[in-house]
């Protein structure tokens, strides 16, 4: 029974490499000289280079066979897609500013969590365990990660409170277009030529995904304890905010699985909603949050949220998933 519960929290992508970021956390409370922009390594370069080698590869991964058959459920991906940028957004709004004693930086955290895309990897692969529409998955959460790069932004710029005046909005979106949108349009245009040839690599190329969000974390946090930014936070207020975001995720995850039945999805079109519109995207929010918020110590501090939630939407997805699949019939 462990070992099950073991492998499906690892092919949902709880295992070594979540450790590592807290791993990355840890150093950087520990030496977090050596990340920082005054060490005199060149980790500005690595990263931004890295971040286009990521979505490089993810678009080279996409099958454009599998995009055009989940495309025709529209009224689907129109659910997924307001409710992953409209509806989380407006409901974490309505929301998190009348929590008394939340700080302000969690609050712009929570934020950014709402408007961000959906994961690609982790809600496709608990859609497949639950026995739900896989081709439908794919193509939410390939356009999801497309429509961040505006969408994102925009929401930032609207609910970012002081952190909205310093957002040149138009500068972000191109930023993020040559970054984000470019490596993946170019990947995907590639795919038949090149995904054949990296496919037996796959599960080396998935560390170099890795070592770049592991980088990003790890500069980050380094800013961050170097200006001692999270002395005032303790323990207790730390389990707070990843229990706020646990309630968060069941919340919307109910909001969604209740849609679904209200508007009659086959089960397999449930599930794909459920899953696609309830999960937020580490890997866009790290990268992202790199154009977005410029200063790596307030970054340290709205990634946190996001983390939580993250770690969060393995674990109870997982669980979610595995109900699910013992349903089946």
């Amino acid at each position: 029974m462990k070992t099950k519960i073991g492998n499906l929290l690892a092919r949902v992508g709880l295992n070594g490499f979540l450790l590592g970021i807290f791993g990355a956390i840890g150093l950087a409370s520990v030496f977090p000289d050596f990340g920082s922009a005054g060490s005199g390594i060149p980790w500005k370069p690595f990263i931004q280079v890295g971040i286009a080698f990521l979505f490089f590869f993810y678009g080279l991964k996409l099958d454009p066979n599998q995009l055009r058959v989940g495309l025709s459920n529209w009224r689907l991906h129109t659910v997924v897609q307001l409710t992953t940028f409209l509806v989380f957004p407006l409901l974490v709004m309505g929301t998190v500013s009348f929590i008394p004693g939340l700080n302000p930086n969690f609050i712009l955290g929570i934020q950014y969590l709402g408007a961000l895309p959906s994961t690609v990897s982790a809600s496709v692969v608990l859609v497949s365990i639950a026995g739900g529409n896989v081709a439908s998955a794919i193509f939410n959460a390939s356009i999801s990660s497309l429509l961040g790069v505006v969408l994102t932004p925009l929401w930032m710029q609207f609910a970012g409170g002081e952190v909205s005046g310093q957002l040149d909005l138009w500068v972000s979106i191109v930023d993020l277009s040559f970054k984000v949108v470019l490596p993946v349009l170019l990947g995907l245009i590639l795919h038949r030529y090149l995904f054949p040839k990296i496919k037996p690599y796959l599960n080396r190329l998935k560390y170099l995904d890795q070592t770049v969000i592991l980088s990003i974390v790890f500069t980050t946090f380094s800013e961050s304890f170097s200006q001692n930014i999270f002395v005032s936070f303790s323990w207790k207020v730390l389990g707070g905010l990843a229990l706020l975001m646990g309630i968060l995720l069941l919340l919307v995850a109910a909001i969604l699985f209740l849609l679904g039945r209200m508007l009659s999805f086959p089960k397999e079109d449930q599930l794909v909603a459920l899953f696609c519109g309830s999960t937020k995207s580490l890997v866009h929010g790290v990268a992202m949050g790199k154009v977005l918020f410029p200063s790596a110590a307030l970054l340290g501090l709205v990634l946190l949220p996001v983390m939580l939630y993250h770690l969060q939407q393995l674990i109870l997805g997982s669980i979610l998933a595995k109900y699910f699949e013992k349903k089946k019939p």
